[in-house]
């Protein structure tokens, strides 16, 4: 499933930072992730960077993005593609 981020952001850019598929994106007040867009870092790491770095634990699983591993690879294949 793709990661979301809580109303608890404080906007840091650490996450944004980390995000191999350029899946988070400043908002106002907080950051946003592209659910189109988030592997959750399958295809690059063990574990979703953003959630690694994130000073104040404010990302989840998006429960209304659920995906399966495979679908994630998928995705990821496919993003790989457009570049």
């Amino acid at each position: 499933m793709a990661l979301l981020i809580t109303e608890d952001c404080i906007a840091c850019d650490a996450c944004r930072e980390e995000c191999p598929n350029e899946a988070i994106e400043e908002n106002d007040p907080i950051y946003i992730i592209d659910p189109d867009r988030c592997t959750e870092c399958v295809g690059f790491f063990d574990e979703p960077q953003c959630i690694a770095v994130c000073p104040v634990d404010c990302i989840i699983p998006d429960p209304d993005n659920v995906e399966s591993v495979e679908e994630l690879k998928f995705k990821f294949e496919q993003l790989q593609e457009e570049q």
